[in-house]
């Protein structure tokens, strides 16, 4: 199963296992870190699932949307490697991937 490092906004990192076919999102939820809120439950509207994606992945990533752009553009700790979590679909092809929870707006 892919691993999926999260680094918590206190700086402590953490390694997961995540399912193929899951968001990156669901995958930080799914294994207990409250800190990112999700609100909106991945439909690309609310910006609580902000992260900081680990810059050597940037290539593997779709490209971000108008809309994920608008909603990032918002936050005060956007940052050239800012994503969106729930836009991020996480495959095999990520493992490894290492995103940070953005500070809460």
């Amino acid at each position: 199963m892919p691993k999926l490092i999260v680094v918590n906004r206190a700086g402590e990192e953490s390694t997961v296992e995540a399912a193929d076919g899951l968001t990156v999102m669901e995958a930080i939820r799914d294994n207990g870190f409250d800190e990112l809120l999700a609100l909106c439950g991945g439909c690309c509207s609310c910006a609580t699932c902000h992260v900081h994606v680990d810059p050597a992945f940037k290539d593997r990533l779709p490209a971000m949307s108008e809309d994920e752009d608008d909603l990032l553009e918002s936050s005060d700790f956007r940052n050239a490697d800012s994503r969106l979590s729930c836009q991020l679909p996480f495959t095999a092809d990520l493992d490894g991937l290492k995103v940070t929870i953005a500070q809460e707006d």
